[in-house]
């Protein structure tokens, strides 16, 4: 099959090279020239495990361009362009539109039947406003084109194992031809396919994401509490867990959940809710919580050393997550803008991230982990393995993600456990 990607960020890349890798003839397209040239050469542009070899496999199979009508004979096309936060919180989809337009251009010049896949992740109505921008084309959707709607769940860090061994795939289409189209290509991946509408699955993606990030605020909330009784909140979050219904995963407390998803789509999810009169106040909290828990790690440090000026603080960790050079929303920046707002200096490490925080942060000192835990206190925000093979014997250690190497320091302290 000749599949088309457009937009080669994380999703599309990861997208893009899985379905080469299955033997499939893909096209990616993007407007980032560098980007381009780069997946070209084997290389890729962002840090994921397994994505560099993955990349040299599929050379043959995959194609990037900045040319929107390499897709002319393509038989499936993905739009997975972003859909950045506006400051309301709200979506802007003029990507997905503007992808839409150009789409219309290829299927105006083409009688071939192909289907349309929003794998982006838009708010429910968003692939059927869609509708009308195809159909500019002068072409009908049903007949002369197909249109479906397929969220991703994918974890930075284990994207590519996600793709192939999918724990469900939802597909939502408009029309039993769409829905065919799209299973006959993730034929293969298991039985657990679940065929809903457009407007369904887009919430379902929606909804498992607020879900999930309701889960860490929940278990943050009851670990601030059991640190002022002095309580090991993940002995609770294990006993809890034990309880089929509630479950282990996501329920390891610490500075709060980051990334490009989980903020941004609760964020979203609220100015949906909010457009349609409703008032979503425990997904308000959510986000609250979240936006307090990593200062508290500020606090925690103060109550070590009250005056901060002049001291110097390691950090460990700038991703929001281990496995990833991703720093969208990691609960590092808010903590480092907070020190260097009292005035410390701060010598920072991080496996992979130190070239993105840096274009946020180039005052900082950028070090090796032994050199980062030379100072007056460290603080672990990221749960690198690679922090699991240090000595901090002798250090002031203020932990946000329970690292358990780190209880040898000689004053050790969790942020809420």
């Amino acid at each position: 099959m000749t599949i088309g990607v457009i937009g080669l960020g994380y999703v599309g890349l990861i997208t893009a090279v899985g379905f080469a890798s299955l033997g499939n003839k893909v096209i990616g397209v993007d407007v980032e020239k560098a980007k381009i040239d780069k997946i070209n050469r084997s290389e890729p542009p962002i840090y994921e495990n397994g994505l560099k070899e993955k990349l040299k496999e599929v050379n043959p199979n995959l194609t990037a361009t900045t040319d929107m009508s390499a897709l002319k004979n393509c038989e499936i096309i993905f739009i997975c362009v972003g859909t950045p936060s506006r400051k309301d919180g709200s979506i802007d989809l003029s990507y997905v539109k503007k992808s839409a337009e150009d789409i219309s251009e290829i299927i105006r010049k083409s009688d071939a039947y192909r289907v349309i896949v929003v794998k982006s992740t838009v708010v429910p109505g968003t692939t059927e406003s869609l509708i009308p921008i195809l159909e500019k084309s002068g072409k009908k959707l049903g007949k002369d084109f197909g249109l479906a709607m397929t969220p991703e769940f994918l974890r930075e860090g284990s994207a590519l194992e996600d793709f192939f061994n999918p724990d469900r795939i939802v597909i939502g289409a408009y029309d039993d031809k769409s829905k065919e189209a799209v299973s006959k290509l993730f034929k293969g991946f298991g039985q657990n396919k679940f065929y809903t509408k457009l407007k369904t699955a887009e919430m379902i993606k929606y909804a498992s994401n607020s879900f999930l990030a309701t889960k860490i605020s929940f278990i943050n909330e009851i670990g601030n509490v059991c640190k002022k009784l002095d309580i090991d909140t993940y002995e609770v979050a294990k006993g809890m867990g034990m309880d089929k219904r509630i479950g282990r995963e996501f329920l390891n407390c610490g500075i709060g959940f980051g990334g490009s998803c989980f903020p941004k789509d609760v964020r979203a999810l609220i100015a949906k809710a909010e457009e349609l009169d409703e008032d979503p106040k425990l997904l308000k909290e959510v986000m609250a919580l979240n936006d307090r828990q990593p200062l508290k790690k500020v606090n925690l440090l103060k109550k070590h050393i009250p005056d901060l000026k002049g001291k110097t603080i390691g950090v460990l960790g700038l991703a929001f997550k281990a496995d990833t050079d991703d720093i969208r929303e990691s609960r590092a920046i808010p903590i480092v803008d907070a020190l260097l707002r009292e005035g410390a200096i701060i010598k920072a490490h991080d496996p992979q991230a130190e070239e993105n925080f840096r274009k946020l942060f180039p005052q900082i000192a950028y070090s090796s982990p032994e050199e980062v835990l030379n100072s007056d206190a460290v603080l672990i925000l990221t749960n690198w393995k690679s922090f699991e093979n240090l000595n901090y014997k002798g250090k002031l250690v203020l932990d946000g993600r329970r690292v358990l190497k780190a209880k040898e320091a000689d004053k050790y302290e969790g942020i809420c456990w």
